[in-house]
């Protein structure tokens, strides 16, 4: 018998987590809906039954409850409870940055570093999710030509804030008090995701920095980002710039995107195609078009990555995970 908790299974990730498992199908034999008191009894169609939202609490995971939970519910609930769920035999696939830069837990994106997964002592970080769609297609690139130098320019849908992020784009077209936001984003872009830190950068920006070495292994690999914020509902784009140590050509090169798995090709710009958010929009691949050569520098290289953030960004990572623990 293998038994799931999904954590936070009101959220916008949460349900998403519900969505992609119901797609999935995995072999397993009963799940709970765990969630804060102001969701306790609340009714969620799932798997075709009624769920009722249990709270969770302390004694959630007491007597090995379960084998394995899905964590998206905050980094103070993955911290206070993840270690709780450890304690009682279950594996967590975390969410939240909680964990994310511990050395003991792995970072992990199945179609880059899967056998990290294998590595857990209880706990497996899901990265960021603009960090997950930018390094499906770097890990290609490093394996080949050995990036030198990242720089992130990113493009982040609202409901990478939570819904009270869509609700600032949707609700608040004009100055009337955003929830999430410090500016309406209606109409404007915001150079601001996540906290300022002491260096300049945000630290969604940290976040990509780093995760991006911990997943590709190499803390060699020189990196800057800047994150925005624009009016789109859901999915992120990404320019991402890169430097090689070695040379390479751009028609082998496309090629070994397209024949990644997870990735999918949109170049053609005689027909003017290339990925945008609203089709990319629940779909669970990264795509990748204006695919070309920098030529300010020998080995460079510019792309665009846009992906489902609340999908492969989150969701879908995390159950790919699940998927490679108990298959």
């Amino acid at each position: 018998m293998i038994k799931v908790a999904i954590v936070g299974a009101t959220g916008l990730v949460g349900s998403t987590f519900l969505k992609v498992l119901e797609e999935k199908k995995l072999p397993i034999d009963s799940y709970t809906l765990l969630a804060s008191k102001k969701s306790q009894g609340k009714t969620i169609k799932f798997m075709d039954k009624d769920f009722v939202v249990e709270e969770l609490n302390e004694h959630s995971f007491d007597n090995n409850r379960f084998d394995y939970a899905l964590f998206s519910a905050g980094g103070n609930v993955s911290k206070k409870y993840a270690p709780i769920a450890v304690k009682n035999n279950c594996t967590v696939i975390d969410n939240s940055s909680t964990f994310r830069m511990d050395k003991n837990v792995p970072l992990v994106v199945p179609e880059v570093n899967a056998s990290d997964i294998f590595k857990n002592i209880g706990i497996i970080a899901n990265p960021n999710c603009s960090t997950i769609q930018a390094v499906i297609p770097l890990k290609v690139l490093h394996d080949n030509y050995k990036i030198k130098r990242i720089i992130y320019s990113t493009y982040q849908a609202v409901s990478g804030a939570g819904i009270k992020g869509i609700d600032d784009l949707e609700k608040n077209e004009y100055w009337i008090n955003p929830q999430k936001f410090p500016y309406p984003i209606h109409n404007n872009c915001l150079p601001h995701i996540d906290v300022f830190m002491e260096n300049g950068y945000t630290k969604e920006e940290m976040k990509m920095i780093e995760e991006t070495k911990k997943i590709l292994n190499d803390t060699s690999i020189n990196i800057t980002a800047t994150t925005v914020r624009v009016p789109v509902r859901n999915c992120h784009s990404e320019s991402i710039n890169i430097e090689f140590e070695n040379d390479f050509n751009i028609d082998e090169l496309k090629q070994l995107l397209n024949n990644k798995e997870g990735i999918v090709v949109l170049d053609d710009i005689n027909k003017e195609i290339y990925p945008i958010a609203s089709f990319v929009d629940g779909k669970d691949e990264v795509f990748i078009g204006r695919i070309r050569r920098d030529y300010s520098i020998k080995s460079g290289l510019n792309m665009w990555v846009v992906a489902d953030n609340i999908r492969k960004g989150a969701a879908t990572n995390a159950v790919q995970i699940l998927e490679k623990l108990i298959t």
